[in-house]
């Protein structure tokens, strides 16, 4: 049955991404707000069709934590599902994601022009400086800046260190840094086309402010428990 629902998802998730991707195509010469309503729009759809079809719900506590305006999201990484989610619980979601990612057809043109932050994860300090100044320009504009601090995406209940990038982005921006635990890779193990039954839990915990030890409280409050 899992291997059922899994075939039917995935073909759905890909088979309707590409459809609406290329026939929502102008759209893109309109206003950015067009852009990020398909992309909310998107995302609240496979939350819908994860329920309906895979049997795998979510659920996120610390709503009351969760910005409205300029902050950094820093949500740890299990899945791809942490990829889509966020388009679906804040206003004004923007990513950052591997360069590569931009290259890709259409889908490279929808993320571009919905005002995703690439980084260069071989460019060392040259990567850092880029993300902070395209960082701090997304955050400038009200929007909620959504970073996984480990780089990449992790095995679930295996902790992986906090990288300098969200370190120097909240340092140089002053923006509020909200930590975000998930046990996404439970239900949706990273490359694998299974998707397992169950329930996803985001949890969204207390900003953090001032630059003291930064790093340290950051890794710890997204540790998976």
């Amino acid at each position: 049955m899992t291997l059922l629902r899994s075939l039917l998802f995935n073909l759905l998730f890909f088979g309707l991404t590409a459809v609406a991707g290329l026939v929502l195509l102008p759209l893109l010469l309109g206003p950015r707000r067009w852009s990020r309503d398909v992309m909310r729009l998107w995302s609240r759809t496979m939350l819908v069709l994860l329920r309906a079809i895979a049997g795998i719900r979510l659920e996120v506590t610390g709503r009351e934590h969760l910005p409205q305006g300029a902050a950094l999201v820093a949500s740890r990484h299990e899945s791809a599902f942490d990829t889509l989610v966020w388009f679906a619980l804040v206003p004004d979601a923007a990513y950052v994601m591997k360069q590569e990612l931009f290259r890709v057809p259409v889908y490279g043109l929808w993320a571009r022009r919905t005002g995703h932050v690439g980084v260069d994860r071989a460019g060392g300090m040259k990567a850092v400086r880029a993300l902070v100044r395209d960082g701090k320009a997304a955050l400038e504009t009200g929007r909620q800046l959504i970073i996984f601090p480990e780089g990449t995406r992790a095995a679930p209940g295996v902790a992986a260190p906090v990288l300098p990038g969200v370190v120097a982005l909240a340092q140089a921006g002053g923006h509020p840094v909200v930590p975000v635990r998930t046990d996404s890779g439970l239900c949706w193990p990273r490359r694998s086309f299974l998707k397992h039954p169950g329930t996803i839990r985001i949890a969204v915990q207390p900003p953090l402010h001032g630059r003291e030890r930064l790093a340290e409280r950051l890794a710890e409050a997204i540790s998976p428990r």
